[in-house]
């Protein structure tokens, strides 16, 4: 394809070729007179006009290339600063991302440390992807000492407990799936009951005395009955309670304190249930765990 570039050159060149021929009959001596002369003139005069038009129409057309040459280093420029944007932000959403899970494991630890009872540090790889259960599977089983029925935490309070083990890895049923069932204590009446899943992702707890002065905001906490926690784990707050008429026993709905959506560190109680009960101290509007057991 023939560029405007090169037409223009073509057309410049003829138009010169006529000047130069001009300035020939010009110079030549035999050309001072006669019809040699007026031939020059006339060529000098037909090239003149074109060359200015010419001149004009080249600096014009090197005056946008210029631009477009220049428009396209630009472009360059900004596609290579969209890139090093594009990598420092990467490497910032690395950082917090690492910021956030240094946070988070140093409060593991912590918790680690200040429990009573031995437990083992294990990490989320998985969840169920369908609707028949709610459960989370880690990155620890038989070969860490992770068995069936033990109990899974982290410092909001009770998981769930450990249904399937296999050699690097086990199967956590959560405390609000409908199958799972643990024993419950409200803090303040000291009321024992049996806590399920619900549907919607919460929790109930069932089979509490008829006369019981439960209220709604009351603290539910393991009672380390069964279901492998120890005493005094938080489990959540009451938000409603279910008074039945043909039933001998309330029922109140628990907001669980743990967020089951953003799990990714659990730790996972190995003591035994009996070495592990120890008195909880009530602390107003808040759900302390046991005091750290001394030698």
């Amino acid at each position: 394809m023939i560029s405007l570039q090169s037409m223009v050159g073509a057309k410049r060149a003829f138009v010169l070729l006529l000047a130069v021929l001009a300035a020939a009959l010009l110079i030549l001596p035999e050309s001072n007179d006669g019809p040699l002369k007026t031939m020059g003139g006339a060529l000098v005069t037909m090239a003149g006009h074109p060359l200015k038009a010419l001149d004009s129409v080249t600096q014009g057309i090197d005056s946008i290339w210029s631009r477009y040459i220049a428009l396209l280093h630009v472009h360059d420029e900004n596609l290579n600063l969209r890139r090093e944007t594009a990598m420092l932000q990467e490497e910032a959403s690395r950082l917090r991302e690492r910021a956030a899970a240094s946070d988070r494991l140093r409060e593991l630890l912590n918790l680690k440390e200040e429990l009573p009872y031995t437990t083992i540090a294990a990490r989320v790889i998985a969840r169920d992807p369908t609707n028949w259960y709610r459960s989370i599977v880690i990155n620890k089983g038989h070969d860490d000492g992770i068995g069936v029925e033990m109990g899974v935490m982290t410092p909001s309070g009770a998981v769930g407990r450990v249904v399937k083990v296999q050699r690097q890895l086990a199967i956590v049923l959560l405390i609000i799936d409908r199958n799972n069932a643990i024993t419950g204590l409200v803090q303040r009446t000291r009321d024992e009951g049996i806590v399920e899943g619900t549907e919607k992702g919460w929790a109930w707890i069932k089979y509490l005395p008829l006369l019981s002065n439960v209220k709604v905001g009351d603290i539910v906490v393991t009672s380390g009955m069964a279901g492998g926690f120890p005493r005094g784990l938080p489990i959540g707050r009451i938000t409603r309670i279910e008074r039945r008429e043909a039933e001998l026993f309330l029922s109140a709905e628990i907001q669980p304190d743990t967020d089951f959506g953003r799990l990714e560190e659990v730790l996972v109680i190995t003591t035994p249930r009996e070495s592990a009960n120890l008195p909880l101290l009530p602390v107003p509007g808040r759900t302390q765990l046991p005091a750290k057991r001394t030698e």
